[in-house]
């Protein structure tokens, strides 16, 4: 399939536009700065995007495209640090203009020929810059301005093209029209990157992978190893045989909803493993995150492999694994042109010496596409759209120690909190939204007698990828009644606090 690559120069616009190039129906990948034009070559995308980014062109060091991508003759866009960047390495200047834009900003058309803005009048966009495209470089002509400031500028016949402000973020009108036209009008990628095409491409992958050979598959009762397993089944039928691990950090009800669908539904094989107690103790005095993360990771494994023996001797046992990872927990476990932000259960958080060969359908996808393959497999609603769950569970949303009466406290006020979401009719406008217990204790006043108990902060976020995040502005009476439950209905609990944090510079969990 012919894609497109997103050359990553360090922010989250990245993800960004490759979330809104697979909108157009176009695959996209995201690769580092560093790619070469011999990388670029063997990988015969039939489009390149250059993202923005916070860096200056000027500053030392700054990330560089090999220049020799320009002269591939694949179509490049420029996306604000992207359009000063290739304008200053193909012999234009960039400079400080003193006139930085930030935010929404008035586009005129200059009465020019274009490619990407056809019929455009005088619209809004979003930008972010401080320097500016001076001089364009030979060759190429100004489309479009915003006061003062280059906005817009092509060279049809080398078929480069870079706008200064953001198409990508929906503040921009027409964004969406303007990179569609990039796509389908000047690189001529037809959208075949559908749910259907997916579903056949990753079947076939599967099949290929795991021949006739038994797999397993780690459900946890969220939508992403729900959906793996859902493909995976469509791919191999009864070779598969999914694995429920109760970790004693799951939702309330988790394991009575993942049965009634993957046995009752989907006919599949599922085993029920209670775990809770070797995992409380291999907790027991841990306190870091990362190394919660890589506690419950590891032991998660180990469960399969002991599950995996029991189902055959030797070599006889299944020795692929399903999960389901996603793009973006790729990305946040570090990927080489990003950072480290926290390590995924499935990624980071995985042993050294992992007997099994992961199969992982989902690698590549974002979580509206997940979402999108459950309902075409015919997965229910209340798993299709379910709010994503980590896979360390209720483990990184204690701050501090894992105990079963934290966990307990915890899995009951989140229970409350969902509950009343959902009375509100606010779910599925929400990305996330849940309780986060910190082990510390307050001091409290219930029946005129003095308490001493946990604090529950409600986390509620809205988001379209869990890249970034804003939180949610949930309504005065529904906080207050979630409050009121927590206080009266959940032991242990005697005080409620909102978290108004975004991300950045938040994350999404506590930990």
């Amino acid at each position: 399939m012919s894609g497109v690559l997103v050359v990553d120069f360090g922010a989250q616009y990245a993800q960004l536009i490759a979330r809104r190039v697979r909108e157009a129906h176009v695959y996209s990948e995201i690769v580092p700065a560093s790619i070469t034009a011999d990388e670029v070559r063997s990988r015969a995308p039939g489009a390149i995007f250059l993202s923005g980014g916070p860096k200056s062109v000027y500053e030392t060091p700054a990330p560089l495209l090999d220049p020799a991508i320009y002269e591939l003759g694949i179509p490049v866009l420029g996306i604000c640090y992207g359009a000063q960047l290739m304008a200053m390495q193909l012999g234009g200047h960039v400079a400080h203009t003193g006139t930085s834009e930030y935010g929404r900003t008035e586009l005129r058309r200059e009465p020019v020929a274009s490619d990407l803005m056809v019929n455009w009048p005088t619209t809004t966009c979003w930008m972010s810059h401080g320097d500016a495209i001076a001089a364009v470089p030979d060759g190429f002509v100004v489309t479009a301005r915003s006061p003062g400031v280059v906005a817009a500028m092509e060279d049809p016949a080398r078929r480069l093209y870079s706008v200064q402000f953001h198409p990508e973020v929906a503040h921009t009108e027409r964004g969406a029209e303007l990179l569609g036209a990039f796509l389908h009008h000047v690189a001529a990628l037809p959208g075949t990157w559908t749910n259907t095409s997916i579903i056949e491409e990753q079947v076939a992958a599967i099949r290929e992978q795991v021949g006739a050979e038994r797999v397993l598959c780690a459900l946890s009762g969220g939508v992403d190893s729900a959906v793996a397993a859902a493909l995976v089944t469509k791919a191999v039928g009864t070779q598969l045989t999914c694995v429920f691990v109760d970790t004693g950090l799951m939702r309330l009800g988790e394991g009575d909803q993942i049965e009634a669908t993957f046995t009752r539904q989907f006919g599949v094989e599922l085993i029920h493993v209670k775990a809770q107690d070797r995992f409380f103790d291999a907790l027991a005095g841990v306190i870091d995150p990362e190394v919660k993360r890589k506690v419950i990771g590891e032991l998660f494994i180990r469960e399969f492999e002991h599950v995996a023996r029991e189902l055959g001797a030797g070599d006889q046992g299944p020795r692929f694994l399903v999960q389901g990872t996603l793009y973006p927990d790729v990305i946040e476990s570090g990927s080489g042109h990003a950072a480290n932000i926290k390590s995924h259960h499935n990624v980071g958080g995985l042993p050294e010496d992992l007997s099994f060969e992961l199969v992982e359908p989902l690698r590549a996808l974002f979580k509206d596409e997940v979402r999108r393959v459950g309902e075409e497999l015919g997965l229910p609603e209340e798993i299709v759209w379910r709010q994503p769950f980590p896979g360390p569970g209720l483990g990184v949303r204690i701050v501090g120690e894992v105990t079963r009466e934290r966990a307990e406290i915890l899995r009951q006020a989140d229970h409350v909190v969902v509950d009343e979401i959902k009375r509100a009719g606010l779910y599925r406008e929400l990305w996330q939204s849940f309780a986060v217990l910190p082990a510390v204790r307050t001091v409290g006043v219930m029946g005129d007698g003095r308490t001493y108990a946990y604090p529950i902060v409600i986390r509620a976020v809205t988001s379209d990828d869990a890249m970034t995040a804003d939180w949610a502005r949930l309504p005065y009476d529904v906080i207050e009644r979630i409050a009121n439950r927590l206080i009266r209905e959940v032991g242990g609990v005697n005080r409620v606090a909102l978290d108004v944090t975004s991300k950045p510079p938040g994350t999404i969990e506590w930990e």
